[in-house]
């Protein structure tokens, strides 16, 4: 099945049920690698509700990625082998909540022919609703479908993406993947066996297994907590990213982070193979 253009851009859902527990925000916690040090208590507050003093369990911002997972606006017709993420752009109404019973409204935005040989890039919007109606999360993903050009789409038109500034990064922040990290957070809901099968990673191209990009993107938004949010979930007003090459499990990111006001630029890389893992990343700080 290939993309049908302009008929793309109709496909829509509205209304479909999602619930999550406090056991949800914790095991994406995990996921994304936050309680390593077990006696880091700003961490063990994303991991632990706590005993003999109790705390209120807090929940890492770039949980709405997953708080909803498997929703969408239907058959988009892209060869999934082929697909990796390109963007993902999130912007906080509320604050995430510890547990909560939601619906989710998606639709295709935007889809960009990028030639036969090249690939497409399908954009959509998820918007995640508390009970009553009012928004909670406003999720806008593109995917590159590398597989899925020449549908005859239009090739410009994307949003120019944020530009990090000129000067040295004003902090930066190592994390250090686990090698079964991806195992682990494919428990969050992505069951895509790129990220867990060295048969299919290679007939995708892939050497081994790739950690998820959304994955990844978590990490970036642990290195804002941890350093210009001050472990401050309630901050995030808005956190964005575009993909540019895959981390392996197992590997050291590198966040650089620059501070402008309200707004936190970053990018990630990966010293050990001079790659750039994330660019064009902006955190909104409120």
């Amino acid at each position: 099945m290939a993309i049908e253009y302009p008929k793309v851009l109709s496909l829509k859902r509205e209304g479909d049920p999602y619930s999550w527990t406090d056991r949800d925000v914790m095991l994406y916690a995990l996921g994304i690698g936050m309680g390593a040090d077990p006696m880091d208590e700003r961490e063990l507050a994303y991991v632990n509700e706590g005993c003999f003093h109790p705390r209120p369990l807090k929940v890492v911002p770039t949980f709405a990625s997953v708080a909803a997972w498997g929703a969408g606006p239907g058959d988009i017709g892209i060869n999934r082998l082929l697909v990796v993420d390109g963007e993902r752009d999130i912007t906080f109404h509320k604050p995430m909540p510890v547990s909560a019973k939601i619906t989710a409204d998606s639709r295709v935005v935007a889809a960009y022919d990028k030639g036969k040989d090249k690939g497409a890039v399908i954009t959509r919007e998820t918007v995640l609703r508390v009970e009553g109606g009012e928004p909670l999360a406003t999720l806008i993903s593109s995917a590159f479908a590398r597989g899925d050009g020449g549908f005859g789409g239009p090739s410009e038109g994307q949003p120019a993406p944020h530009q990090v500034p000129a000067r040295a990064p004003d902090r930066s922040v190592e994390i250090t993947t686990r090698p079964d990290q991806a195992l682990l957070y494919r428990l969050c809901g992505d069951r895509n066996p790129l990220h867990s099968d060295p048969e299919f990673a290679r007939q995708a191209g892939f050497p081994r297994p790739i950690l998820h990009g959304m994955c990844t993107y978590g990490l970036t938004c642990r290195a804002v907590l941890q350093t210009y949010a001050d472990y401050d979930a309630a901050a995030f007003r808005r956190h964005a990213v575009r993909f540019s090459a895959p981390v392996y499990p197992g590997e050291t990111v590198t966040v650089d982070l620059w501070k402008d006001g309200g707004v936190v630029s970053f990018e990630a890389r990966v010293k050990a193979r001079g790659v750039t893992v994330i660019k064009n990343g902006m955190t909104v700080l409120g």
